[in-house]
């Protein structure tokens, strides 16, 4: 089977191309145009999808602009929960550490204090007027 364009001649191409153009020519001038009523029904259509559209978006806008609103203020609640849940166990942490020192000087003074009991007492199991004069200051 041969292709039927390559039986043709320039002429008959020629001829082919210049009626598919007056076709095309007359489908555009067919078409309605502004003042017909036609062509008033389909930009009314038009304008109508339009505005639905421009609506659409506007939601969609609004939508995305309350969930962000929404996140934004779960996301600062939960920071507040953490910082005031940081705070709370440092605080701790801060008594905690605290209540060691105290107990840790205490028992350095409780220490202290038996180590000079002892050192009072071999004094005083020496005798002399160091021992008294230290048997005076551990009464005291």
């Amino acid at each position: 089977m041969k292709n039927s364009y390559k039986d043709d001649n320039f002429g008959s191409r020629i001829a082919n191309k210049a009626k598919a153009r007056q076709a095309i020519q007359e489908r555009i001038k067919a078409r309605p145009g502004p003042g017909d009523p036609e062509f008033e029904k389909i930009r009314a259509e038009r304008e109508a999808i339009s505005a639905a559209r421009q609506q659409r978006l506007a939601e969609r806008k609004a939508e995305k602009e309350e969930k962000l609103a929404r996140e934004k203020a779960e996301r600062e609640a939960r920071e507040q929960a953490e910082k005031a849940a940081r705070e709370a166990r440092e605080l701790a942490e801060k008594e905690e550490a605290d209540r060691i020192a105290d107990e840790a000087i205490a028992l350095l003074a409780e220490q202290k204090a038996a180590r000079d009991a002892r050192y009072a007492a071999r004094k005083a199991r020496k005798g002399g007027k160091r021992a008294r004069k230290a048997q005076v200051q551990a009464e005291s």
